[in-house]
């Protein structure tokens, strides 16, 4: 049986890393956030009123396209942030601030929800949890140009939106926490050994697992 398998969680936090060290350990196949093939995201970050529904609608498109790979493949996938966060994440956070019009919302939000009525979720989602400061170092040391103009401020309202989206989303769902702040995944294999293992099980007794759990 073939299990889809999402790590979710702020910029920076650490998901392709995550993808790309369960892909390998459980010979998964991994689906990437398509970041820097996103034309609009350096004017985004610049000017979010004026790209922000451009941003928005390409990062649907490809995550949309990633899914119905995912739904067609007999094996157990792995993605590296899900069509859910787009549209009750980002693009709810952006309207709620004011950055996306209240035109372009409810284009988005119409087609948003007319796309995941045929979409399966995933089995278990890795929630990857970090403080604001955290992510702001994390982000600096990958050194993506563009990035550098996110604010502390947007980083924190995606944050607090995470915390409200994961919390609906354990009610009917299965969730896995991992807070960050303390874990260095490159450094700390002792941790990131008895994470694995957790994760590991879940493919083979899911559902004998609670909704949401915090490791």
């Amino acid at each position: 049986m073939s299990y889809f398998f999402a790590l979710a969680g702020n910029i920076g936090v650490g998901k392709t890393t995550w993808t790309r060290l369960l892909s390998d350990r459980f010979d998964w196949r991994a689906y990437y956030e398509k970041v820097v093939e996103n034309p609009y995201l350096a004017d985004f970050y610049q000017d979010m009123k004026r790209w922000s529904f451009h941003s928005q609608i390409f990062f649907l498109t490809q995550r949309f396209k990633a899914h119905l790979e995912i739904q067609r493949t007999t094996s157990t996938c792995i993605q590296d942030r899900t069509i859910f966060e787009d549209g009750d994440v980002f693009a709810k956070n952006l309207y709620a601030n004011e950055t996306m019009s209240e035109k372009d919302y409810q284009n988005y939000k119409d087609l948003y929800e007319t796309i995941i009525d045929s979409l399966r979720f995933p089995d278990l989602i890795i929630y990857l949890r970090a403080s604001t400061w955290t992510l702001i170092s994390r982000i600096r040391k990958r050194g993506r140009d563009y990035e550098r103009a996110i604010s502390k401020e947007y980083l924190a309202q995606l944050n607090l939106a995470y915390e409200d989206w994961i919390k609906s989303y354990a009610r009917n769902n299965r969730v896995l926490v991992i807070d960050t702040d303390d874990l260095d995944i490159e450094k700390d294999t002792t941790r990131l050994n008895e994470i694995i293992k957790k994760i590991g099980s879940y493919e083979n007794q899911m559902e004998l697992f609670p909704k949401i759990s915090v490791i």
